[in-house]
């Protein structure tokens, strides 16, 4: 498709437990700029505890969408929740803290509109905005992952595990996903790279959080990356 094709650009964020970041993120994400694209932000609230619901009671805008799930399922249950609700033409998945910033959608969004690519992933690990340093075991457990899908994919991606994905209506109509976790980060690049889309990346600014400021991943969380890798990369 071509730039003028698009008209309208869904923003699914699935939110849980980020009460104390999520009405910052999503000014961000109203005051982002979308390439003249019409904005439409779903929420998709995975069951949260903390008082998250609360806060997204009180929203009223014609723009946003708001879900709800009854219990915590799980980010990929939450994005197969918001991606059924969308009716954009091109999709972006933005995280409900702040470690991913909206100001980079005119540059992710870009290789789409101008018809050049189908994904376009933001990269923590290209490019030279700026990224805050964490944990080492963190990035050497990335660049294993990464490795490990490259080899199974034939894709030559630097970050497969960001929160940055972005992709045109179309794609998702080819794939069917089941994963209900952060799965769904591995299920979806295998699924998609099987389809021959085209992808892209793009250098993105990053500000992780620490597990003291609520970061949520885990160690099983890399074996669980491994295994999604196995499942739908070599016996599906």
């Amino acid at each position: 498709m071509l730039k003028n094709s698009f008209q309208k650009v869904s923003i699914i964020i699935p939110v849980y437990n980020e009460k104390d970041t999520f009405l910052a993120i999503l000014k961000k994400v109203q005051n982002s700029y979308t390439n003249g694209l019409i904005k439409e932000i779903i929420i998709v609230d995975d069951g949260s505890t903390d008082g998250t619901k609360d806060i997204l009671a009180n929203i009223r805008q014609n723009d946003i969408k708001i879900f709800y799930h009854q219990k915590n399922s799980g980010k990929g249950e939450a994005l197969r929740t918001g991606f059924g609700h969308a009716s954009g033409d091109v999709i972006i998945i933005q995280d409900g803290d702040l470690e991913y910033d909206p100001i980079d959608y005119k540059d992710l969004i870009k290789p789409i509109l101008d018809g050049n690519a189908d994904i376009v992933y933001g990269s923590r690990f290209v490019g030279d905005k700026p990224h805050r340093v964490l944990y080492f075991w963190h990035y050497f457990g990335n660049k294993i992952i990464v490795l490990f899908s490259n080899i199974v994919t034939n894709l030559n991606l630097t970050d497969v595990e960001t929160g940055y994905k972005v992709f045109s209506k179309e794609v998702l109509n080819k794939i069917k996903l089941k994963e209900k976790g952060f799965g769904f980060e591995n299920e979806f690049t295998i699924k998609v790279a099987r389809q021959k889309f085209r992808f892209y990346e793009v250098g993105i600014s990053y500000t992780g959080r620490t597990y003291q400021e609520g970061k949520k991943l885990k160690l099983r969380h890399a074996f669980l990356a491994v295994w999604c890798i196995l499942r739908y990369g070599i016996f599906s």
